[in-house]
């Protein structure tokens, strides 16, 4: 007779929300350093680097530095979140992702876990030279954030006169055979006459453009509304030139789409006009092993200290999970320790 295995306490526990929520897609902020210091992230005042981010801008509790995780360590939290989760999806950030030393090994070790969706969130100003590696590794897609063509624009965001590497970083990207993405932060008076600029580059290379509401975090949390450009007005300075058709959402997508000509699509991901927090999916893991459910919370939950557990570690991704909101609201909490 064969006997029926017994289920265990800790396998009826359910990793999921009475809005059905659950989480399938890991981003893995890799340093809490970067080499720009754009103005929708890092306050002017601070662009020199030399001035210490306020506690407010960390997250709570964390305003003394921890040690950092070694690639061990997050191949041993990533494997072991993933033995519960299935992620569909494990994307790399910051801060800058490519200043993280052993960034190709840690995507191999990330492929090899089984996990084939390896994706980053890059300025691409150190991209050029390690793109080959980083597809051979494993990398499958990159995010590049691209917040103007013009070179006075750029560096009056990102304070570097960075924008022609960051432009080799996409072609050489698109070379390896990385499916590559363009995000575009949208402020204005700075840098919303780049939009059709943008369009047009993005298109000649048949690469897709999403364009980001700026977001209530880190010093823009009080004041974030003069630089505000939303969705519709967006929309309505790509229409005054193209005829847009919407496309239905994906569930879980972060952007909305568009095409214009029907042979063209480009995103928004509009987090004030249109939040997709009702599916959200997302878990973030920050350098320091602390896991986010959302990025409205500025409470870190430590999960690196009871890894071997799973009983502990499915409760303390319940407790992130009830971080959850159902409308994004923002945190002083700077993208810099969270990733985008």
């Amino acid at each position: 007779m064969i006997l029926e295995r017994q289920i265990t306490e800790v396998e009826k526990i359910k990793i999921t929300d009475i809005f059905g929520r659950t989480f399938k897609t890991l981003r893995v902020s890799l340093t809490n350093t970067c080499n720009l210091a754009c103005t929708y992230c890092i306050d002017p005042a601070a662009s020199n680097n030399k001035t210490p981010l306020p506690d407010s801008a960390l997250p709570m509790g964390l305003a003394n530095k921890k040690t950092a995780l070694s690639n061990e360590q997050y191949i041993k939290i990533i494997a072991a979140l993933n033995d519960i989760l299935e992620f569909d999806t494990i994307r790399l950030t910051g801060g800058e992702p490519l200043l993280y030393k052993q960034l190709v090994p840690l995507v191999k070790g990330i492929k090899e876990l089984g996990i084939s969706e390896i994706k980053m969130t890059s300025n691409a100003t150190l991209l050029a030279g390690k793109a080959k590696d980083l597809q051979s590794a494993g990398l499958t897609s990159i995010n590049i954030s691209l917040d103007a063509i013009d070179p006075d624009v750029s560096f009056s965001i990102n304070q570097r006169a960075k924008l022609q590497k960051i432009l080799d970083g996409i072609d050489k990207s698109i070379e390896a055979g990385i499916q590559v993405k363009i995000n575009c932060v949208v402020m204005k008076g700075m840098n919303d006459h780049q939009i059709l600029s943008l369009i047009n580059y993005s298109k000649e290379r048949n690469i897709i453009i999403r364009f980001l509401e700026l977001m209530q975090m880190g010093h823009l949390y009080h004041n974030f509304e003069q630089l505000f450009f939303s969705e519709e007005e967006i929309l309505k300075t790509i229409s005054n030139h193209y005829q847009l058709i919407a496309l239905p959402r994906n569930p879980s997508a972060t952007a909305n789409y568009w095409t214009i000509n029907t042979d063209y699509k480009f995103g928004i991901i509009s987090n004030v006009s249109d939040p997709f927090c009702n599916d959200c999916n997302r878990l973030r893991l920050d350098s320091y092993g602390n896991i986010y459910g959302c990025l409205s919370d500025n409470n870190p939950i430590n999960i690196s200290d009871c890894i071997d557990d799973e009983l502990q570690v499915k409760e303390r991704l319940i407790q992130a999970l009830a971080q959850k909101k159902t409308k994004f609201s923002g945190s002083e909490l700077s993208m810099l320790h969270i990733g985008g």
